[in-house]
């Protein structure tokens, strides 16, 4: 399938994958351990850093999109299966991290005690089904994939791998793995489609 989204797929998937592991590097190196946990969450660099992360995370999306669609006319079932498996399981840490960036720091200012009671309920079940749905889906992404043939074997373990460690996504530096192996998938992708348009060098005569 050809469009301006899947012609660009190996820039979009190599720019948000740096993108992403950087961004959750800042997170790291914002974090100051030094501080209680509501304290922390205050801290301005610790504030931004992690509302960048929702934004990368909105980027993941639309790589894994642009990715699964540039070979989606091949890819079968069991592409599309891959497919909207990490499409679920990034949408629902999305929104995790959404949470995270945006509400978390304005329920650290008006109602501290909510934070330092802990998830229960229906939050904890929330919670828990993004880190699962994470992880569960970039690890089918990573062998339902390269299976359909939608990257080589390499790129399969690198999603693997990064599904595996994704399940803490939601703490830095758990992030980084998966924003790597986008950016990896996106430098391969990028290359074979520059040998592909280069086609074959021309034979004398």
């Amino acid at each position: 399938m050809s469009s301006p989204l899947t012609n660009a797929a190996g820039p979009i998937a190599l720019v948000t994958g740096l993108s992403f592991a950087a961004v959750d590097l800042a997170r790291l190196l914002a974090a100051d351990r030094s501080l209680d946990r509501i304290a922390m969450m205050r801290q301005m660099p610790f504030i931004v850093t992690n509302a960048l992360y929702f934004v990368v995370f909105v980027g993941l999306v639309l790589a894994l999109v642009a990715v699964y669609f540039r070979s989606a006319d091949s890819a079968g079932g069991l592409g599309v299966f891959a497919f909207c498996a990490a499409l679920v399981g990034t949408m629902d840490m999305a929104g995790n991290m959404w949470f995270d960036g945006f509400a978390g720091p304005w329920i650290a200012d008006t109602a501290p005690q909510a934070i330092l009671a802990g998830g229960s309920g229906m939050l904890a079940v929330g919670g828990l089904s993004s880190y699962v749905l994470f992880a569960l889906g970039w690890l089918i992404f990573g062998i339902a994939g390269w299976r359909a043939g939608m990257f080589p074997p390499w790129a399969a373990a690198a999603f693997v791998v990064a599904g595996f460690l994704g399940f803490n996504a939601g703490l830095p530096p758990y992030g980084i793995p998966i924003g790597l192996a986008m950016a990896a998938l996106g430098w391969w992708i990028t290359r074979t489609s520059r040998s592909a348009a280069a086609g074959p060098p021309a034979q004398r005569p």
